[in-house]
């Protein structure tokens, strides 16, 4: 089949695109990004050497682009992955989140079902759900939690959310939902907090924690993220959501404090910093839905997530200092000699 994914040279939509093409080698993938500041065409730069890989230039949320995107490749499946997803940005710049998040997905549903797709899935996030006491471990998040955001980030994707839920109900569209958990791995923008701790660490530069680093998050390995939305597309029931966890529950101070004894770098380098304007909490996802209905559990513990990505940071060092220096911005011109 032909999978378009949209947000497919962005963190876990690369992932995607690589965990595809290395396990579904039958299958054809068009990417539509928009190469915003997060895309990052050099994530592909093996994917581009496939012949069952295409890339188009594009934003979610200009309908002609799409509509055009759909006509030439009819695509048998979308997975959205397209989104601008940083809170620190949200706060700074709500309505660009509103304009891609609801806007660009409703041109997708709108794509959908003008050509007629096979499935539609929805990427989305537990910040949908808010958050939960830090003193309260034994309460999850599962699919029936309301939604309670906190922050115009997740009230975006909230939105988006609930508009995908309404094309199966009101135009019974083929669609399937996921909210998952932090995740963390290879190509992961350095702006995110295991990035941004281990790049600093390494030059030892003071590394921010907000307020005292008590916030809670649920850790999952990007890979695994991908297989759980492979086997959502492959056998997911239609007009359902499944939460995708890793069963990795770590303080933002415990992560850093981990990065830190790996690199072998002194605590001297946190910097407690003014905390983010409504923070949440914890974060933590039941995900036995998905275990039972399709089999899927997190192969990858944060332990060992967490030295296989500083590993790859240590071993891809031009990767993310090319995103550093701003030059991965002018990778996508180069990228193509390789098609």
């Amino acid at each position: 089949m032909k999978i378009l994914v949209t947000g497919g040279a962005g963190f876990i939509g690369g992932n995607f695109v690589h965990y595809e093409l290395d396990h579904h080698p039958e299958d054809s993938i068009v990417c539509l990004d928009a190469l915003t500041y997060a895309g990052n065409m050099e994530t592909l730069r093996e994917a581009l050497k496939n012949p069952k890989f295409s890339f188009v230039q594009g934003n979610i949320a200009d309908r002609d682009a799409v509509y055009a995107l759909f006509e030439q490749d009819k695509p048998d499946v979308v997975v959205n992955f397209a989104a601008e997803s940083h809170v620190d940005r949200s706060i700074e710049n709500p309505g660009l989140f509103l304009q891609t998040n609801i806007a660009g997905t409703g041109v997708l549903l709108d794509a959908c079902r003008k050509y007629g797709i096979g499935r539609f899935h929805q990427v989305s996030t537990d910040e949908v759900y808010g958050d939960l006491p830090l003193e309260r471990t034994d309460l999850f998040f599962t699919e029936e939690t309301p939604l309670h955001t906190s922050s115009p980030y997740s009230a975006s994707k909230a939105s988006a959310d609930l508009l995908t839920l309404a094309y199966f109900r009101t135009f019974k569209l083929p669609v399937t939902l996921s909210r998952c958990s932090n995740n963390y791995g290879p190509y992961h923008f350095p702006e995110k907090l295991i990035p941004l701790m281990i790049i600093n660490a390494l030059a030892d530069k003071e590394l921010p924690v907000y307020g005292k680093g008590e916030n809670v998050r649920d850790w999952l390995y990007v890979e695994d993220h991908c297989s759980a939305i492979d086997l959502i597309i492959r056998g997911g029931r239609v007009g359902e959501v499944y939460n995708i966890g890793g069963h990795n529950e770590r303080t933002n101070l415990e992560v850093v404090k981990t990065i830190l004894r790996a690199l072998n770098k002194p605590e001297s380098l946190i910097r407690y910093v003014t905390d983010r304007p409504g923070h949440d909490l914890r974060y933590a996802i039941d995900a036995s839905k998905i275990e039972q209905e399709l089999g899927w559990k997190p192969q990858t513990m944060f332990d060992t997530g967490i030295q296989g990505t500083i590993q790859w940071y240590l071993n891809n060092s031009v990767w993310w200092r090319n995103v550093l220096d701003g030059s991965y911005r002018a990778y996508y011109d180069r990228m193509y000699k390789y098609r």
